[in-house]
């Protein structure tokens, strides 16, 4: 009996520590309004620092481009899929690669840098900040985008999550890729010309459908592109659109770039020299798959985003002015909270420790009549549209990126939060009513920099 009841006693206090050990690591949703929130007060104050650029510029846009290989030289994680677990990708597809245009008013200079990655990595970030300075181009003025590829390189992602959406972390890989940005921005840098700039807006609804809540949502069918032609005649283009690049399906482990590199591969040889692509508002957007197989699909969906970038009914704009302001802001956020169920969060050390604590930030370059802004996460493209009707009442052209360096999870409509779904729930992390938060966190920048 004795023994029995010092079991007993054992069990009890291993239990008992256990649950002080599970409230340690568990909360609740705080579901305080965000504008009662402190950091909304911290952003506002961070928003009224924005200055439009006034100094002088040139009348001519210069600008130069250039891509740089970053095939690994063996095979490394394939990041996307979760369940694939960090396996090794099998073959290479297609090489995935670096691009860099560099743009010049006479005044200032600015960067876009698009990767053929899932995100462009956290960590890839924090070895650029250091190396990116006013010699060639500062970190704030470099804009950072991805194609969101779900077959590309892996072991860039630290903490236990990345063990199943970027594999093993590697130094080397993080090493190489930031190389590769910082010659691909020098290389663009040298090649600098004169250019005029045209704005381009495209509809293109049949390649694209709300994965979320199907046609009960909304979708963003426009493909935004920005095209540029030298005094010699040669001809670059950045386009982006809202179709998850998800074709390629999480049992093909091959290296690919999905139907975006097949998209710019066209387009390179037929009317551009050089064309880079940037995923847009992808939160909640999915393409149509249409084909025999994967890669039957990966051309179709290419040669349907194409046609309608190239169609004649497309709206073109001449860029008048050679206006060129880039800015980079920290984003404040609630503390992150990701949710175990629909009631029960992790607390944010938890989450710190599982996926890393790296800065958050917001990225805008204004180019002429264009306005680009950079996201932190997947946003969602059911928040697009009525933002770029608001930005052309101020006489810009909006075009929202995702994958800006730094990543918060998915960004949804508030209407949506509260469904237990894959976007809303296992990658929801830092609470309810972003997606208004973050619309107007975007209002603020086009007023500053209208």
């Amino acid at each position: 009996m004795r023994f029995l009841r010092i079991f007993l006693r054992t069990i009890g206090a291993i239990l008992l520590l256990l649950v002080l050990v599970i409230a340690t690591m568990i909360t609740t949703m705080d579901k305080t309004p965000y504008k009662q929130m402190p950091y909304y007060m911290q952003w506002k104050k961070l928003a009224s620092t924005i200055q439009k650029d006034t100094s002088g510029a040139a009348d001519q846009l210069q600008a130069g481009w250039s891509k740089v290989n970053i095939t690994p030289p063996s095979p490394t994680p394939t990041a996307g899929y979760g369940k694939r677990k960090g396996k090794l990708y099998t073959s290479v597809h297609d090489s995935v690669y670096v691009r860099a245009m560099v743009i010049d008013n006479g005044v200032t200079k600015a960067a876009i840098v698009a990767c053929d990655l899932l995100i462009v990595p956290p960590t890839v970030i924090k070895l650029l900040q250091s190396r990116l300075t006013d010699k060639e181009i500062p970190f704030n003025k470099v804009y950072f985008g991805a194609t969101h590829s779900h077959n590309s390189v892996g072991g860039w992602g630290t903490g236990i999550s990345s063990l199943f959406f970027s594999g093993k972390y590697d130094p080397a890989t993080v090493e190489r890729i930031s190389d590769a940005i910082f010659q691909a921005i020098v290389q663009a840098k040298a090649k600098l010309e004169p250019v005029e700039m045209t704005y381009m807006e495209s509809i293109d609804s049949v390649d694209i459908r709300n994965r979320l809540v199907g046609e009960e949502g909304g979708i963003d069918p426009e493909i935004r592109s920005a095209a540029f032609v030298t005094k010699t005649g040669q001809k670059a283009i950045l386009a982006s659109y809202a179709a998850h690049s998800t074709i390629l399906n999480s049992s093909n482990i091959v290296l690919s770039r999905d139907y975006p590199g097949m998209l710019v591969d066209s387009l390179e040889k037929g009317r551009y020299d050089f064309a880079m692509y940037m995923a847009g508002a992808v939160g909640s957007m999915g393409p149509i798959e249409k084909g025999s197989d994967d890669f039957d699909e990966v051309k179709n969906q290419a040669y349907g985003v194409q046609k309608a970038l190239l169609s004649d009914s497309a709206v073109k704009e001449v860029s008048k002015g050679a206006i060129l302001q880039a800015i980079t802001l920290p984003l404040p956020l609630r503390d992150p909270t990701p949710r175990l169920t629909m009631n029960i969060n992790l607390r944010p050390w938890v989450f710190k420790k599982a996926f890393g604590e790296y800065p958050v930030f917001i990225k805008a370059l204004r180019i002429g009549n264009i306005l680009m802004v950079g996201m932190p996460c997947d946003f969602s493209g059911e928040l697009v549209a009525g933002l770029d009707a608001y930005a052309k009442t101020k006489g810009l052209n909006l075009l929202v990126t995702s994958f800006n360096g730094g990543y918060i999870g998915y960004i949804t409509h508030d209407k949506h939060f509260d469904r237990d779904l894959y976007e809303t729930k296992t990658m929801s992390w830092y609470g309810p009513y972003n997606g208004a938060y973050l619309q107007e966190v975007i209002k603020d920048i086009i007023d500053k920099l209208s």
